[in-house]
């Protein structure tokens, strides 16, 4: 089987400072076999890791629309924030990217969703996250994963890993695919390994977005 990392970032991200080469050497050491590298607005960072590791890396982007944020893997072009969910998907189905929701309840933060509007999407999306190492209450994973089996729709989870160190925090462990199709035939079969990551992770995001404006 081989195990994925389905949501981290790069220096491309206003809140991460790590760079490419950085995570990919991380991501080895962990044994992690595939690595979708999903950055705020930006595929330049995947882009950029994929040359140096085009076994391991695929190209991503965490995308900040009118609702809430929408995760894809298999991106060609860039799709730029602010736009309503169904034009971003719409910009990602014609890529033919394989297209999940980011952290759906997570109140928390900007990029979560209100159900009706999630209700509105879910028909056009491939997958729902249903943990992301990352959100401080359990409880908005909990909701996430009754979300996307209510609806019938396969999870993924991430790390979505700001630094280096959390890459492989959660895992997906699948078939071997290739390409988005391959993905949406192998992911309702995926097992998981979860963990939520320590409180204090968030202040590395804080720190780079600080470090970021300074410059």
């Amino acid at each position: 089987m081989l195990t994925l990392e389905f949501h981290c970032h790069t220096n491309a991200s206003k809140d991460s400072l790590t760079r490419p080469e950085d995570l990919i050497r991380a991501a080895r050491k962990k044994g992690l076999d595939r690595l979708v590298i999903t950055d705020h607005n930006s595929i330049a960072g995947a882009v950029a890791a994929q040359k140096l590791d085009p076994e391991l890396v695929i190209v991503g982007e965490e995308i900040m629309t009118t609702r809430g944020e929408i995760l894809a893997a298999f991106v060609q072009e860039e799709i730029p924030a602010g736009l309503t969910p169904q034009e971003a998907i719409r910009r990602l189905k014609e890529q033919g990217a394989f297209i999940s929701v980011s952290h759906p309840y997570d109140t928390h933060r900007k990029g979560g969703w209100k159900e009706a509007d999630l209700l509105e999407i879910i028909p056009d999306v491939d997958a729902i996250e249903v943990f992301n190492s990352r959100c401080m209450d359990p409880r908005f994973n909990h909701q996430a994963k009754a979300f996307a089996e209510k609806h019938n729709l396969p999870g993924t989870v991430g790390s979505d890993a700001h630094g280096a160190f959390e890459a492989g925090t959660s895992v997906l462990l699948l078939d071997p695919f290739q390409g988005p199709d391959e993905m949406r035939k192998v992911i309702r079969q995926a097992k998981v390994k979860t963990k939520l990551s320590p409180w204090w992770v968030h202040l590395v995001s804080r720190y780079a977005s600080i470090k970021k404006k300074i410059r």
